[in-house]
Parts: C-alpha cells; structure tokens; sequence
C-alpha cells in the first residue's frame, strides 16, 4: 500500500507540474474558432463556442477534426526539441527527464483538444490555475489515453452533453462521490508506475522509456497516437449518446469500482 501511495503521490506532482508548461494550456475559444470557422462560418461562431461543434456538426466531421489534431501533435512532439525554461526547475522537482515532462505536456495538450471537440467545457476559466475538478478531468483524459478500465465510461458520465441527459435518472452527486475516487486512483497509480518504472502503458504494449535523454521521434509518434486514438474512440461514443450507451458505462463504472475496492 505504501508502495502504491508513492506513485500516486509522485504522478500527482508530476501532473501538477506538466501543466504549467506554456504548451498545455489549450485556449477553447481560439481552437474551435481555428478548427471550425470554414465549417460553421463566420455567422455560428458565438453559437460554436456557448454550445460547442457536437451541438452543431455531424460525427463524421468531428471524428476527422479530432484525427487531423491527432496526427497534427503527434508530429510537434517528435519533432520537438527540449522545453527550454521549464518553470520552477520542472525535471528536478519531479525527478523525471525534461523529455518526458514534455510527452506529457503535448499528451495533455491534445487530450483537452479532443475533449473540447466532443463538447467539453473550458478547463482554464481562471486562465492562471486548474479547477480542482479541471484536474479531475485532466486526469481521466490520462486514464482514457493510458488505458485504465473505467476511466472512459466515467469520463463520458462527467461530461456536459451526458450530465445533460442523465438528471433524472440517477443522483449524479450520490453516484459520483461512490465512484469517482476509486477511478481516479486507480489513473494515478498506473500513471505513477509508468513514470517511476518507465513500463508498459497498460492496453498500449509501447515502453515509455525514461532514458534521460529525448524520447526517439518514432517512438513518440507510435505511442502518443495510440494514446490520442484511444480516446478520440471513446469521446467519439458521446456523440449521439444514447440512454442505451449511458446505462451502460453506469454498469461499467459499478463493475471497475468492485474490482478496484475488492483489490
């Protein structure tokens, strides 16, 4: 247990700290402006950024909205060179190399991407510090990417368009504070253990090395796409989400959390 408490302490500081790189700070409002102004026109754009591109365009086009802004960071990673200037003495305080600092700034800078896509909210309303429930969210884009069970049923059950639906059919409250944490935990630990033993990233079959020096361009590329793929995947199901789809990633979520506790 004390043990397990470590790594998530660790990705915990590693993840308050990632987010301070310039590059993760994704603004909403400039992004669906950049990626949907051809589509909507000049006209819809208040309406894009109150509502969202899900409200507004058909799945096809956000599924290749999100793939394009896929392939697009997935190419300014590798071929990035160190983060110079990294605040606070980054790789020091959280005793990993500056290159995989880096990873997963571009890792959580392409997460928030295809969340806002899908009809997320912003996640820097104060545009200085993250929400203590932005950070949840963060979290769950990591466990999604990483391939925790239950992370992507619970990250589509906190999501706008599903809290929308799902007022009266369950106490959100009630079920959340049942469920939530266990999840989270469970992102933090796999999290830490890929960070402090450079593992295999559950269901991604790819090392993440910690080398101390850059991570290969090929090897980045390979990795982070898995990872963007993956949740593009299961934010693509909130589309059109159905009461169907809802009951089941309810059932889901139940079935990870016994699991978890019944560790």
């Amino acid at each position: 247990m004390e043990i397990h408490m470590a790594k998530k302490d660790i990705a915990m500081q590693v993840l308050q700290q990632v987010v301070k790189l310039p590059v993760v700070k994704v603004d909403r409002e400039k992004f669906l402006v950049e990626k949907f102004s051809k589509e909507l026109g000049h006209k819809n754009l208040n309406k894009l950024i109150e509502q969202g591109p899900a409200t507004m365009l058909p799945k096809v086009t956000l599924d290749r909205v999100a793939k394009a802004c896929i392939n697009e960071n997935v190419l300014l990673a590798s071929g990035a060179s160190i983060l110079a200037g990294l605040p606070g003495g980054i790789a020091m305080a959280i005793t990993i190399p500056t290159d995989v600092a880096q990873f997963y700034g571009f890792s959580l800078k392409l997460a928030q991407e295809i969340g806002y896509i899908y009809g997320f909210d912003d996640l820097w309303s104060s545009r200085e510090e993250l929400s203590e429930e932005a950070q949840k969210t963060l979290l769950l884009y990591l466990g999604v990417m990483l391939g925790v069970d239950g992370a992507g049923a619970l990250l589509r059950f906190s999501g706008v368009i599903v809290t929308k639906k799902m007022i009266n059919v369950v106490n959100k409250k009630a079920f959340t504070k049942t469920i939530w944490y266990p999840v989270l935990e469970k992102v933090l630990k796999v999290f830490g253990v890929n960070l402090t033993k450079g593992g295999l990233t559950k269901g991604l079959g790819i090392v993440v090395p910690i080398l101390g020096g850059l991570i290969s361009g090929g090897l980045t590329f390979a990795t982070m796409k898995t990872m963007g793929e993956r949740l593009q995947k299961e934010l693509s199901k909130l589309v059109n989400y159905s009461e169907v789809q809802y009951q089941e990633d309810v059932e889901t979520i139940r079935k990870e959390v016994e699991i978890i506790e019944g560790e």
